[in-house]
Formats: C-alpha cells, sequence, structure tokens
C-alpha cells in the first residue's frame, strides 16, 4: 500500500570537528522519499558521524542536518518521522525482545500491540520471549530494525544493518528494504563494502575521509566506471543491433549466446531486450568492476 512521501534528507555544508580531528568536512548530499540511498565509504570516513548528526545526537560544527526540513530536535513527532538502528547493542541483555520493544512503545506513547507486529515483520515472533543475551549477532541486527519501525517512520536511517546477518537474512533485508521505498519511504542505509548494497540501492552517496567524493544514481556510478553487463539470450543475433545502435555503448558477443556490454546499467539493457522482443536467459552485473569504481573513488587499494 501506497503511503505519504517520508521526509527528505538534507545535509547540508555539514563539518564536524573531534578536537584535532575532522570526522567530516563540507559534506552536502540529499536523500529522497521512495528510494534507497546507499551511504558508502571506508571504515573511518565519517558516514556514522553524518548519521549521528542527522539524529540530533552530535552537534555539528558548522552546517545542517535536517529531516523534513528541519532538525530532528524540531520534529513534532519523531518516532513517526524517522526510525534509526545505528548499532545492535543498545538492549538491556536480561529483559525479552518483547519487553525491550514494550518499554520503547510505551516511553513513545505507542501501543503494546505494535511489540508484537514488529517481531513479525522482523522474522523473530518465535524469538521475542527470548533475553536478548541469548540472541546471535543477526538477531540483534533484526531486533534494531524492528526498533526502529516502532512507529511506522517515513523514513529509515540504519548503520551497517547487514553485519552479521547470513545469506537469508541479507536477502532479506534488502526485499524489505525495497518495499519500505516502494510505500515512500525515505531509506538511507550506510555501509562500507559496495557489493552489499549494488542489488537494493537507487542512488548513491560516497565519502571519503570525511568528504564527499560521489552522489548520484547507482546506474550512473556503473556506466561513469566502465561497468560490465552481461546478458545471455538465444536471440543474441537480433539484439545486437539494438545495443549498438546506442551511442556510446560496446556490445561484444562471447559466442555462448552472451553479450557483454559496456555504457548501459542492467536496467537498460532490459528495456532494449524487451523492445526488441528478445528472450532472456541471464542479465547480471559484473560485480568486482563495481568494487573497482569505489575503490577508485575512495583511494582505496584492493
Amino acid at each position: 500500500m501506497q503511503r505519504e512521501s517520508g521526509p527528505v534528507l538534507q545535509v547540508e555544508s555539514l563539518t564536524k570537528r573531534f578536537r584535532s580531528v575532522t570526522a567530516v568536512q563540507d559534506l552536502s548530499f540529499t536523500v529522497e522519499p521512495g528510494r534507497v540511498t546507499g551511504f558508502l565509504g571506508p571504515n573511518g570516513s565519517g558516514k556514522t558521524t553524518t548519521l549521528r548528526c542527522l539524529l540530533g545526537l552530535v552537534r555539528p560544527t558548522s552546517g545542517r542536518a535536517l529531516v523534513g526540513g528541519v532538525p530532528y530536535a524540531q520534529l513534532p513527532a519523531p518516532v513517526h518521522a524517522v526510525g534509526a538502528a545505528l548499532e545492535a547493542s543498545g538492549f538491556h541483555p536480561g529483559r525479552s525482545a518483547r519487553n525491550h520493544l514494550r518499554v520503547v512503545a510505551a516511553a513513545a506513547s505507542l501501543p503494546d500491540t505494535r511489540a508484537d507486529e514488529v517481531l513479525e515483520v522482523v522474522g523473530l515472533t518465535d524469538a521475542g520471549r527470548r533475553r536478548v543475551v541469548e540472541y546471535s549477532l543477526g538477531m540483534r541486527q533484526r531486533l534494531a530494525l524492528a526498533t526502529a519501525l516502532l512507529g511506522d517512520p517515513g523514513a529509515l536511517i540504519l548503520d551497517e544493518p547487514a553485519n552479521g546477518l547470513d545469506p537469508e537474512g541479507i536477502a532479506w533485508l534488502r526485499t524489505h528494504l525495497r518495499e519500505r521505498a516502494a510505500r515512500g519511504v525515505t531509506v538511507l542505509v550506510s555501509s562500507h563494502v559496495l557489493s552489499e548494497v549494488q542489488q537494493t540501492v537507487d542512488d548513491v552517496v560516497i565519502v571519503s575521509r570525511g568528504a564527499l567524493v560521489h552522489a548520484g544514481p547507482l546506474s550512473g556510478l556503473s556506466s561513469a566506471g566502465g561497468v560490465r553487463v552481461t546478458v545471455r539470450s538465444p536471440d543474441a543475433d537480433r539484439l545486437l543491433p539494438s545495443l549498438l545502435a546506442t551511442a556510446g555503448v560496446s556490445a561484444v558477443p562471447r559466442g555462448d549466446g552472451a553479450v557483454v556490454i559496456t555504457g548501459l546499467d542492467a536496467a537498460e539493457v532490459g528495456h532494449l531486450a524487451f523492445l526488441a522482443g528478445c528472450e532472456i536467459h541471464e542479465l547480471s552485473v559484473e560485480a568486482d568492476a563495481l568494487e573497482r569504481v569505489f575503490l577508485d573513488l575512495t583511494g582505496g587499494t584492493p
């Protein structure tokens, strides 16, 4: 069900210094509702500090961090505006997950029933009465997300939410975030590994040493870095002219029904195949190439 669009998240000329260390330097970007935005960068690049500024937990040295045009502290109903999970450790170890959620719900003037509802959403219903001290890291990550969802917020701000999740949990998280965005929610997800979010995000904001190095659609990042898309089709001979007719595109047949393409992202290749009436057996992006673009932008090394 489509909901009213969530709030726009804005970071404007944000700088934060801790004594002699500048964690964030003149950083500006915007996160739009209805899209999943990946906030990417190496460890120590200022991602968590920026998120804490957005949530009013850290006061900027200069610049602003806004939720729906105002600082977090000025939101009239913050629990309904933003749900956040910055770490999976802020739980009383002797309290059950259900009781933890009920305490948070009561503090936010939400009904106790929300605890059971969000436990079901994150797949912890059967474990809801167990003490959190017995939880694995992946289960604590799910509980942190459940806590963020209590107020059915219009925006989600998540810091490394896939950390500790098994492959099934990561796949579930990706699907859940996409579904939230489809409902109009604003989703900002930080990570230091591009491969974890490349199947999920619409847009990327990449920082290095506290400064912005790239902001825009993921497809633009892929195209800019020469990322290769592989399409396999029994109609490859018919698809190839459509691909080569597009300016700036390289399409090289591989001899096994596959064509390796640069200059288009996977969605654009799929659309051209649809227009040409071609059956597709494979459509994939070379993940290593995306990682190389990320490393080039952040000055890292493989």
